[in-house]
């Protein structure tokens, strides 16, 4: 909604994972938020301090409002709960290309479809969401493994 906590934490888990599997040169990556509030400011501390005690860094990111080029520049936008994914599908210009989905439509290891919003809570709801990030960044990257690997043939 404002890209200063789940989505940010997103890009910077997604950003390494993609990193490692040596896939950086195949996939741009970039958040961005619904709701112009915080546009331009760096992720909220609290995400931060968190992402850097797993070896994330999201000092690079700052704040941003998903635009209409978005839908043309991305194959993918991905939204973190139901209220911003319809957001973004009433956004979305008739004759955009990108899929938009929940982000943990990619997750394996955890039941929930949004990645609840930490900003009003402790310590544990900027865990919580790492957790759930990590787990839909792995699904992500091997699906698109997978779909990249479809398409070849």
């Amino acid at each position: 909604m404002g890209n200063i906590c789940r989505s940010p934490t997103a890009e910077g888990v997604f950003r390494r994972l993609v990193e490692i599997r040596g896939l950086n040169n195949r996939i741009h990556i970039d958040s961005a938020a619904t709701h112009g509030y915080h546009v331009g400011d760096p992720p909220d501390p609290r995400a931060c301090a968190t992402a850097a005690k797993r070896d994330y860094d999201l000092s690079q990111i700052k704040a941003r409002k998903v635009g209409a080029a978005d839908f043309r520049d991305f194959d993918y936008i991905f939204a973190m709960d139901k209220q911003n994914l319809a957001y973004l599908k009433a956004l979305r210009p008739t004759e955009a290309t990108a899929e938009t989905r929940l982000f943990l439509d990619f997750s394996r290891r955890f039941s929930e479809r949004e990645v609840p919003d930490p900003y009003y809570g402790g310590k544990q709801g900027f865990e919580h969401v790492l957790d759930l990030v990590e787990d839909a960044a792995e699904g992500l990257i091997d699906h698109l493994l997978r779909s990249d690997l479809a398409a070849a043939r």
